[in-house]
């Protein structure tokens, strides 16, 4: 008997290795300084928002430029649940994430009555004005900012937990939380694309990113969809701002909604990677941390160094990085491509 399948040696064995791989990061804090969990928060954080960026335009087609309204909405989200509210910096991530949902709403609304260019240029706009209104908010320093209470910052759930386990100090103990929601997030997301991916919704995003009006023709709802994709992708990246800046404990207008950290940055790690796979994400984010490592301490260098690496790949890897590495070794360690399989169809990697 002949059946669809989208399973394959290579991502059956990824997905053993990623079991032993998050259950040894979930354990590295008790063994790791505490500048390399700072590190990994980093790049988990920046793993995330890569992986939310890529399913809106590798898979959805919707090239967004103004997600940074989302990570500050959902950072100030936080911010205004503790201070005003009173609530534990934890759950106000959950604020971040519904803050930036109703964001989205709008934005959505205005932003998909344009096409191409001109709605990459819209979302920039409506990050801006976004950002603009919030630095007006005076109870929360307005654009000068303001910082986590000292008594908010204690009180972290988990803190206590994790100084008794490890032995450290406070400030150590808050990083170690931060990166465990940090991981699961990430976890979670990648979990949850390569799920969508993998299922008929997968297909009918693929069909709209490639033709709206053939999708549409076929039966899908290309209107629903797209809504959907876009609202899951903002609420989610409300959910990483507000993490990054509970663990910064410190908040203002040009950082939380800086274009720079938090949209140029990402594209340029799903670009370099490959945009459209799971894979190129988790490369991209590797090798933009390995460059700014590196390159910190050489000023505007830093940046022009970026750019042009960015240039290279699009000229010589279109497909970016993974791509190339996908194409020359038939290698999907997350496939989502549906195979037919049976007595006389062999399966490939």
């Amino acid at each position: 008997m002949y059946r669809l399948t989208t399973s394959t040696r290579a991502g059956r064995i990824t997905g053993a290795a990623a079991v032993v791989l998050a259950l040894a990061l979930v354990a590295l804090p008790a063994v790791a300084p505490r500048a390399l969990i700072q590190d990994l928060f980093t790049i988990l954080t920046l793993l995330t928002l890569a992986q939310l960026w890529n399913l809106l335009a590798g898979y959805g087609g919707l090239v967004s430029v103004g997600q940074q309204a989302f990570v500050g909405i959902g950072a100030y989200a936080l911010f205004a649940g503790v201070i005003l509210l009173g609530w534990n910096p934890v759950a106000a991530i959950l604020l971040g994430g519904l803050a930036a949902l109703v964001l989205a709403v709008p934005t959505a609304f205005f932003a998909f009555r344009l096409q191409g260019a001109y709605f990459a240029i819209g979302t920039w706009v409506i990050a801006e004005v976004t950002r603009l209104l919030v630095a007006q908010w005076k109870t929360l320093g307005g654009g000068t900012g303001t910082s986590l209470p000292r008594e908010a910052t204690s009180a972290i759930l988990g803190t206590d937990l994790v100084r008794a386990l490890f032995g450290v100090r406070e400030a150590a103990a808050r990083d170690i939380v931060a990166y465990w929601l940090a991981l699961a997030l990430a976890v979670a997301v990648i979990a949850g694309i390569y799920w969508l991916l993998r299922n008929r919704l997968g297909l009918a995003l693929a069909a709209v990113r490639d033709n709206p009006e053939a999708a549409g023709a076929v039966g899908v709802d290309v209107r629903r969809l797209k809504w959907a994709v876009f609202l899951i992708a903002s609420a989610a990246t409300g959910l990483v701002g507000a993490l990054v800046f509970m663990q910064t404990a410190r908040i203002s207008p040009n950082a939380a909604f800086a274009v720079t950290d938090w949209t140029a940055y990402v594209i340029f790690i799903v670009v370099i990677g490959g945009i459209g796979t799971v894979e190129g994400p988790i490369l991209g984010v590797i090798v933009f941390y390995v460059l700014r490592s590196a390159l910190a301490d050489y000023g505007t260098w830093y940046l022009m160094t970026l750019g042009v690496v960015a240039i290279a790949v699009m000229l010589f890897a279109p497909k970016g990085l993974w791509g190339s590495i996908s194409a020359r070794g038939n290698l999907h360690l997350f496939p989502i491509r549906r195979r037919l399989v049976g007595p006389k169809i062999e399966g490939g990697i």
